[in-house]
């Protein structure tokens, strides 16, 4: 079955989604951040059916998540090298990973984010570049962009909100009758 595509929301989220929309891929993701290369080492710690393992590193390599590189002649065989657009999905690996921790994870977690140098657990966190701030849903928001379409911008824009809200409120729908 074919899926929906969201490129042309115009959203990162859903930009993003185009090339991590599934469980696997951030899976495959995250090993290859722990050095994992080799099929059969994707395969052994994710149980993963070996077809459904071969599509996702080929759709990872086509993205330019993964690198493919043989190291064996003969046999023929690959291993599967981390790019840089693959790693800057690191950030979005922690996240999940803070996320299930404090969500979906229990007292005393297979699993332990450290730092490689001193082996110190790390608590991370989400915080803003130029004003150093951590980031909370407090004080985010998403506004249109420069790029974004008229459905965008409407979609997006607070006034607009606040107004279909208070119609909302009001007992009219939008929908019409």
């Amino acid at each position: 079955m074919r899926r929906t595509s969201f490129q042309a929301m115009g959203c990162p989220i859903a930009g993003a989604l185009e090339y991590v929309g599934d469980w696997w891929t951030l899976l495959i993701v995250r090993d290859a951040l722990d050095g994992f290369t080799r099929f059969d080492e994707f395969e052994h710690n994710l149980g993963i059916a070996p077809n459904m393992l071969t599509r996702r590193l080929r759709a990872l390599v086509e993205s330019g998540l993964l690198e493919r590189r043989r190291y064996s002649q003969s046999p023929p065989r690959y291993e599967y090298l981390i790019t840089d657009k693959g790693r800057d999905l690191s950030p979005v690996i922690v996240a999940l990973y803070a996320w299930g921790r404090k969500h979906a994870g229990t007292d005393a977690p297979s699993v332990v984010l450290t730092d490689r140098d001193t082996g110190d657990e790390i608590v991370p966190s989400l915080m803003d570049q130029r004003s150093g701030r951590p980031l909370s849903t407090v004080n985010l928001t998403f506004l249109a962009g420069p790029g974004a379409d008229p459905f965008m911008r409407e979609r997006l824009d607070p006034e607009l909100r606040k107004a279909r809200r208070r119609r909302v409120d009001n007992g009219d729908s939008g929908q019409g009758t």
